[in-house]
């Protein structure tokens, strides 16, 4: 086997079946106020789901939509950790 394919083999088995690798999670994402359009950038918690916001431009409290996770998978530009994942979230 040559070098580079070693290196390959082993990057592939880092990965998980689906979704990204731990290494390739995004954990920043702006979240956009549906009330005054501020955005603001957060890091999202890997170990807990947000369902709640307060938006730091008008003090709306951002809940998440039905049907999503958390507030991040609702108003941010980036989905939660587990969702890149394809990993169930909060569950």
């Amino acid at each position: 086997m040559q070098p580079e394919s070693r290196v390959q083999s082993r990057k592939q088995a880092s990965r998980p079946r689906c979704g990204l690798a731990v290494s390739d999670v995004k954990l920043e994402s702006i979240l956009t106020c549906p009330e005054c359009g501020h955005r603001a950038t957060e890091t999202m918690p890997i170990t807990a789901c947000q369902f709640f916001y307060e938006c730091t431009g008008c003090g709306a409290v951002l809940r998440l939509h039905q049907g999503d996770c958390c507030v991040f998978c609702s108003f941010g530009t980036v989905p939660c950790p587990p969702i890149q994942q394809n990993n169930p979230c909060c569950g």
